[in-house]
């Protein structure tokens, strides 16, 4: 483990284990994913192993301030833990949050505080949340999509969020997909 990885566990899951167990072991499946995945990040493997394991610190009871749990994650980062600039940006914009953002009235506030990191490390991030079940086992987009919806219900926020973000969500992983394909046609 890196120093970024060995401070972003302990972080996490003294955030999520108690109040929220579930939560906690579909983060570290969400971590799990980016391990698979490394090959393709390079330098910002262990990055992104880092975000994926704090990606839902936002639904901890402590954090949750806006009930935006990207927004609520990304602002504990930044103003309390001092996270890595960048691993509070892919917090901040996990698995398509500009679209809920919008649909709450949020979209300026998470733009305007946090910018964006690379399309290739906001992809991997959504890959890794949209592959992984809420128990923390491996899934594929379209299920996650459909358990999402199904657990909230399709008139719901959410509902209607990750149903307008499913094609987004499947061009994500697809991007991955072919990185991590091209990766492996290398030659060595």
């Amino acid at each position: 483990m890196s120093e970024l990885t060995e401070w972003a566990y302990p972080l996490a899951e003294s955030l999520l284990a108690e109040p929220l167990p579930r939560r906690w072991q579909h983060s570290l499946g969400v971590a799990e994913r980016a391990r698979t995945i490394a090959l393709v990040l390079g330098e910002d493997a262990e990055l992104l192993e880092a975000s994926a394991v704090l990606h839902d610190i936002g639904y901890s009871p402590d954090l949750a301030k806006t009930g935006f749990h990207p927004l609520d994650g990304a602002r504990y980062l930044r103003d309390v833990a001092n996270a890595d600039e960048r691993v509070v940006n892919l917090v901040a914009h996990h698995s398509c949050a500009w679209m809920e953002a919008e649909a709450r009235g949020l979209r300026e506030e998470l733009e305007g505080e946090f910018p964006r990191e690379s399309t290739h490390l906001n992809d991997a991030l959504c890959y890794c949340d949209m592959n992984t079940t809420p128990d923390g086992t491996s899934t594929n987009p379209i299920d996650r999509v459909n358990e999402i919806a199904g657990r909230y219900g399709p008139d719901s926020l959410i509902g209607k969020f990750i149903r307008r973000a499913e094609p987004e969500i499947l061009a994500c992983t697809f991007r991955v997909l072919e990185r991590v394909a091209a990766a492996k046609r290398q030659p060595m």
